[in-house]
């Protein structure tokens, strides 16, 4: 009789590796469960020696142990969960640099900072969408977020709601950024320079107006009541466009323009040198946001320095209104702006 040879079992699966717990990190580190988790909670009410939060540290990282956030909200009440709604307007370098000091703020007093991308809802309705994960604290860059939407973000469990836009929201603190004052600050240098017919560039990428208009707008209150004029320039941020726009400069009869920001002005600059227009002498430019870039222009781009509030003053304005969650909403006026001569103006 033939034997037929049998299929040997499969190996049994290794045994899946345990969570890392904080008693583990205890027992290596040779300190308290609680110790651990003075360490690893940065509490500052307990005095703790350096060489035994290193030690707790190097066991956490051998260990490759992470306190659970979800157990830290428990025992606080609430999360330390700060979101920041993705904006809808396209942002540059400015804001980015604005967006990672504050991040890095909020790290510092023990909050965990998330972007959220809301996709198509906005406003009210995207509030819903925030709420869904019980952040602690709601930052809002632009407008949109109403009254109800902020009552939604509170019954959720959010104890501070900060806007960082043009106007103030009924129960939100606001942080107010009112964009006229950069237009009007450029509007003024360039009458104060002898300029009389000066174009405001206006972008035409969707989500900007919420910026542009304002700044429009502050162009034509500096020279109100004055013999100069202003010029809409609709503008897409587009090679092709910009040579249409300098392609017809000379019949606009302009000799200054305020570009919205430095992107803008490096873009229109390009062409109207191709086009043989002389800057300064023919047409002054000023762009907007300082940035490096612009230093390096021939000739060198006039422009406005944004002021914006540093990353740690509004980390403290959210710690303060997530720990006293009562108290009014405040209001501050945030934004700041100075125009820096250069050879372009």
């Amino acid at each position: 009789m033939v034997q037929i040879p049998k299929t040997p079992a499969p190996p049994s699966p290794a045994p899946s590796r345990s969570v890392p717990t904080s008693a583990d990190v205890a027992r290596l580190a040779g300190v308290s469960r609680a110790t651990v988790s003075y360490v690893l909670n940065n509490t500052s009410a307990v005095r703790i020696s350096e060489p035994t939060r290193r030690r707790v540290h190097e066991a956490a990282k051998e260990l490759g142990y992470v306190p659970h956030a979800a157990a830290r909200s428990l025992r606080a009440g609430h999360s330390r969960m700060v979101l920041i709604p993705a904006p809808t307007f396209p942002v540059g370098p400015l804001y980015s640099r604005f967006l990672s000091d504050l991040q890095n703020s909020l790290a510092a007093l023990d909050y965990t900072v998330v972007q959220h991308g809301t996709g198509d809802p906005h406003g009210d309705e995207a509030a819903r969408a925030w709420a869904e994960l019980r952040p602690v604290a709601v930052l809002v860059p632009g407008s949109g977020l109403g009254p109800c939407g902020v009552a939604v973000l509170k019954r959720s469990g959010a104890r501070a709601v900060v806007t960082l836009g043009p106007e103030t929201i009924e129960g939100a603190h606001a942080l107010l950024m009112d964009h006229d004052v950069v237009g009007h600050s450029a509007g003024a240098h360039l009458y104060d320079r002898g300029r009389r017919r000066i174009g405001v560039v206006v972008p035409q990428e969707p989500g900007l107006e919420t910026f542009s208009a304002p700044r429009l707008d502050g162009v034509r209150q500096s020279v109100r009541g004055t013999d100069a004029t202003v010029t809409e320039l609709p503008l897409a941020y587009d090679e092709q466009a910009a040579a249409r726009l300098a392609a017809r400069w000379r019949t606009l009869g302009l000799d200054a323009v305020f570009t919205y920001n430095d992107e803008y002005a490096m873009l229109l600059m390009r062409a109207l040198l191709d086009e043989g227009i002389r800057i300064p002498e023919e047409t002054a430019v000023v762009g907007a946001d300082d940035l490096v870039l612009g230093r390096l222009l021939r000739p060198r781009l006039s422009t406005v320095r944004l002021e914006l509030p540093c990353g740690r003053e509004l980390a403290e304005l959210v710690d303060r209104a997530v720990r006293k969650p009562a108290t009014e909403p405040e209001t501050h006026k945030v934004l700041g702006a100075t125009v820096l001569h250069r050879e372009s103006s």
